[in-house]
C-alpha cells in the first residue's frame, strides 16, 4: 500500500509505502525504483525531483539525489510519519513519542525536545521556524536554533497543522478540536465532535478541515461553518489548486470536490481507502491509498495508475531534487536515492521514523517515535 505522495512538477512525482516500496511518475507511467529498505515508508517531500526524502517504520530515513535511493542515518528506531523543509539543507522528521529530527545537509541529528509523545503533523513557515503536533495536545515549535513546547490548552490528540503564516496557524484533531495561533495558541467552535484529520488553506481567511463521518469545515477568517459534503465516509486528506478547486479524499475510495460553492463526488473507480491527495495543478492530481492505489486527475476524471501487486508501505519521502531523495520507514537506516539507485545508510539510531522534511538536499530533518528528533547535514 502507497501512503504519500509528493512531486516537483506532474511529470516528476513520488510515492512510497508498505515494505520500501518507492513509486516514479514521469508524466506517462509509473515505475519502481530500486528502494535500499524494505521498512514502511509513510511521508514524501522534497525540495525538487532530484533532492526527495522519505521517512517511515523504525527510524528509517531514504534520500534520493536525481539517480539513486541512499539510506541514511536517522539515530532512532522510532516511526517517522511526517516530513518537511524549507530548503533542502533545513529539513525536518517527526513521529512517534515526540520524536522530532534535523537534517542540515550533512547528517541527521536529534533535537532537543523534552516530550515521549508521538507526533503526527507538522508545518513551517518560510522564515524557517516550524510546529509540530501529537498526542495529547502536544505543540512543538521550532524557532530555526531549538525546540520548545507550547501550551495548547488540550489533551486531544492533534493530527493536522498548516498556516499562512508563522503567525497564523491552524490544528485540527481529536473531538472535532481546532486551535488557532495568532503568537498564543486558543481554540476555535468547529460545530462538531468529529475527528479532524487534515487541514490545508488558500490563505488564512480560507481554510478547510475534513475528518471523520464526511465533515467539512470552512473557516472564513471569522469563524468555522460545516459545509454539506454529501457523504458519511471519513476523509483523510485535503488539498487544493485554489480555493474554488479543493480535493477531499477518505474510506472507501471517496473523493469530494469543491468548486467555490458546493461539494460533489466524483467517481474514482475503486473501493480503497484513499489516504492522502495532491496536485501541481487543478488538471493534475495525485490521490494515493490502501492496495497500492494511485489514481489521477486530468481535470476531467480520475483514472487509475497502474503499479502492480504488492503488500508495500512506505512512511515518508522527501527530496530536495530528482537526484536527492530520502526515505524513511521501517527499518534500521534511511534510503537514499540519487536518481539512478537506492542505497541503504545505517541509521545511529533503533527508533522508527514516522516523517521527513527539509529545506535543502543539505538540510533535513525527521521525527519519530519516543519524541526522537533527527537533523542532518552534509
Amino acid at each position: 500500500m502507497f501512503g504519500s505522495v509528493w512531486g516537483s512538477s506532474g511529470s516528476d512525482v513520488f510515492t512510497v509505502g508498505d515494505f520500501g516500496a518507492i513509486a516514479h511518475y514521469d508524466g506517462t507511467n509509473w515505475t519502481f525504483q530500486p528502494s535500499p529498505t524494505a521498512a514502511h515508508l509513510f511521508g514524501v517531500w522534497g525540495t525538487t525531483g532530484s533532492d526527495v526524502f522519505a521517512v517511515g517504520d523504525a527510524g528509517a530515513i531514504v534520500h534520493y539525489n536525481g539517480t539513486t535511493w541512499t539510506a541514511q542515518t536517522s539515530g532512532t528506531t522510532n516511526a517517522l510519519i511526517g516530513v518537511w523543509g524549507n530548503a533542502g539543507s533545513d529539513v525536518f522528521a517527526g513521529g512517534d513519542v515526540g520524536t522530532l529530527l534535523h537534517y542540515n545537509g550533512t547528517s541527521w541529528a536529534a533535537q532537543t525536545n523534552a516530550t515521549a509523545t508521538s507526533l503526527f503533523g507538522a508545518w513551517g513557515s518560510s522564515a524557517g521556524d516550524m510546529f509540530a503536533v501529537g498526542d495529547v495536545g502536544t505543540i512543538r515549535y521550532y524557532n530555526g536554533i531549538s525546540w520548545t513546547a507550547q501550551t495548547s490548552g488540550t489533551t486531544a490528540l492533534l493530527a493536522g497543522v498548516w498556516g499562512s503564516s508563522a503567525g497564523d496557524v491552524f490544528a485540527v484533531g481529536d473531538g472535532g478540536t481546532i486551535l488557532h495561533y495568532n503568537g498564543a495558541w486558543s481554540a476555535q467552535p468547529s460545530g462538531t465532535t468529529a475527528l479532524l484529520a487534515a487541514v490545508w488553506g488558500r490563505a488564512g481567511n480560507d481554510v478547510f478541515a475534513v475528518g471523520d463521518g464526511g465533515v467539512i469545515l470552512h473557516y472564513n477568517g471569522s469563524s468555522w461553518s460545516v459545509q454539506a459534503s454529501g457523504t458519511t465516509s471519513a476523509l483523510i486528506g485535503v488539498w487544493g489548486s485554489s480555493g474554488s478547486d479543493v480535493f477531499a479524499v477518505g474510506d472507501g475510495g471517496t473523493i469530494r470536490h469543491y468548486n467555490g460553492a458546493t461539494w460533489t463526488a466524483q467517481a474514482s473507480g475503486t473501493t480503497n481507502a484513499l489516504l492522502a491527495v495532491w496536485g501541481s495543478s487543478g488538471s493534475n492530481v495525485f490521490a494515493v491509498g490502501s492496495n497500492l492505489t494511485l489514481l489521477h486527475y486530468n481535470g476531467t476524471a480520475w483514472t487509475a495508475q497502474p503499479l502492480g501487486a504488492a503488500a508495500i508501505d512506505l512512511d515518508g519521502v522527501w527530496g530536495s531534487s530528482a537526484g536527492d531523495v530520502f526515505v524513511v520507514g521501517g527499518f534500521f537506516g534511511v534510503l537514499h536515492y540519487d536518481g539512478t539507485a537506492w542505497v541503504v545508510q545505517s541509521s545511529p539510531a533503533p527508533d522508527v521514523l514516522f516523517g521527513v522534511w527539509g529545506s535543502s538536499g543539505t538540510q533535513v530533518s525527521a521525527v519519530g517515535d519516543f519524541g526522537t528528533v533527527l537533523r542532518g547535514s552534509r
